[in-house]
Formats: C-alpha cells, structure tokens, sequence
C-alpha cells in the first residue's frame, strides 16, 4: 500500500514580532509555502504585542478549535496614572493623574483572579450588528461593546514602580480574555487609569514560546509534530485494526469521558469523542487514508 499525497502537515510555535497583525503572519507564511495549502493560527495576537502564535499548516488547520481552548500566559506592562483609547500604545494616551502606591496595586490584582464578566474593548475585532467593533470606534461611533465570562487562574505582580507607575504583571487565563481591556480595569479600579504599554505572549496551553522560531523559518516540515501540540489531551493508543477504520472516519472501541486523541505510536489519526456503548466517533480526522498502487506499479509499494 501507498499513502496518499495530503502536502504539508505541521503545528508551528512562532516568535511574532511587534509590527505585523497575526494574519500578516499567516499570510507571509502561506506566500512561502505556496497559495494551496491551508495555513492558520489558534488565536490573534495585537500588532504590539509580541511571543508565541500557534501556526498551524496542512490537515493541521483542522486542530484549531481545540488549540485555540487552551490556556494562555502572557507578561504585560500596565503603565498606570494614564489612559489610551486603544488600551495600547497606539493611543490616543492623556495622563489622568498621579501612579498608585504600590500596597494598593499589590491588593488591588488579588481580586482579578477568578471567573468574572469582562467587556470586549471597543478597539476589538468582535463585529457588533455586522461590522467589527475597532471600524465603528475609529469612525468615532458609541457602541455597547458586548460581554464575555472569562477566568484568570493567576495575576502576579513582578515588579512595580510608583514613580512610573510602570507596573509588570503575569497573566495565566482562559480563551477570550482581552488583557488591553483587563489592564485598563485595572487602571480604573486603582481610579488611576492605565493602559497596556507591553505585552507577550509566553505560553499556550504547555507549549511554550521558548521553543518558538521567527515567522520565516516555518517551512512544510511537522514543526513541533501533531502529538506534541496535543500533548494536553488524553491519548489512546489504537492497534492496525482499530487504526484503519479510524481512517475512514469509521467508530472505534474505546472508552473516554472526553475530546480524546486516537494514535498509532507518534501518528496522531485523529481527534475523537465519545459516542456511547463503548464507541469512540471520529471527529477531525488528521491520517490520509491509503491508497492501492497504481495499475502501472505492478502492484509494487
């Protein structure tokens, strides 16, 4: 038997530099890799901000929904005693007063960590009666910009300067959490105002952006590899039987409680769910399925 051509297939860790969008990151890859493969990420990083964008390429692109899901830490500067109408350095910025002292800000961060309600900012991709949110506010429009629950499982405070009011923080939270809006809750529940003058992102789910590589030396090679990049989701090993079905997109025996990634050694075939009576249901199928040689190759693979 023969495998089917399916092109490239990887999970890239990038290094996104100041500057470009995420989706000019993604475009520039996909220009090197040529316009017919699938090239995406699992969730936008600012043009200020810099560190880890998960870039995925091939039958990859198919993993996005449970990448995007995981877990993010970023380090941000929160420049306090000022605020911008963008949350960032783009601004417009007005100096509202004096920094805080640093035992209020020290309290103040404790009671961000949990489930809470935050508002999209109005400097937001999130479209709101059709169109995005930053298109409406730069046209000067005031629009009630949407809420989302969101979850901050840590906010640590690094290091803090009153003079400043320059003010370092860690952030580990859950998908959807605006860290512009979030240093600007900040600002307002100190009644200094603040803004996020800095921001990187350090980690998504395990995968960390110290492994990471510049945006132009992703090339059609696995990358980190499918198993890694899914190294956070529980695995069952299937044997030749069970993988060939899986395949075709076929149930399989198998019992889990959740999403669970079906592998054959460092093969992941695919991502499944339970079906009930001891089935697992193929979901993303991510294994190109064999082919028999053809007539020309004598029967030869």
């Amino acid at each position: 038997m023969t495998t089917a051509a399916a092109g490239p297939t990887g999970v890239w860790l990038v290094d996104k530099p100041a500057g470009p969008t995420s989706h000019d990151v993604v475009a520039s890859i996909r220009r090197r890799l040529g316009r017919r493969v699938k090239v995406g990420h699992t969730g936008t990083l600012d043009p200020f901000a810099t560190g880890l964008l998960v870039v995925l390429v091939g039958r990859a692109t198919r993993l996005a929904p449970y990448l995007s899901a995981l877990d993010k830490t970023y380090r941000a500067v929160v420049r306090l005693g000022a605020t911008s109408a963008t949350g960032d350095p783009e601004g417009p910025i007005t100096i509202t007063g004096e920094p805080p002292p640093a035992d209020r800000v020290a309290a103040v961060l404790d009671t961000f960590v949990g489930r809470q309600s935050q508002r999209v900012p109005a400097y937001a991709g999130v479209k709101v009666g059709g169109e995005r949110l930053y298109r409406r506010a730069r046209r000067g429009e005031a629009v009630e910009a949407p809420e989302r629950e969101i979850v901050i499982q840590r906010l640590d405070l690094l290091s803090y300067d009153p003079g400043t009011g320059r003010l370092q923080v860690e952030v580990r939270c859950g998908k959807g959490t605006y860290i512009r809006q979030l240093a600007a809750d900040i600002g307002e529940r100190l009644s200094s105002g603040g803004y996020c003058a800095e921001l990187r992102r350090t980690a998504v789910g395990d995968l960390d952006v110290a492994d990471a590589v510049p945006p132009d030396a992703v090339d059609a090679g696995p990358g980190i590899g499918l198993r890694r990049a899914l190294a956070g989701m529980p695995a069952l090993e299937l044997g030749p039987r069970e993988a060939a079905l899986v395949r075709h997109g076929r149930l399989v025996p198998g019992e889990a409680q959740e999403t669970v990634a079906l592998v054959a050694g460092e093969e992941v075939l695919a991502v499944a769910r339970p079906a009930g009576q001891g089935l697992l249901r193929p979901v993303v199928v991510l294994a190109p399925v064999p082919v028999p040689p053809s007539p020309e190759s004598g029967g030869r693979s």
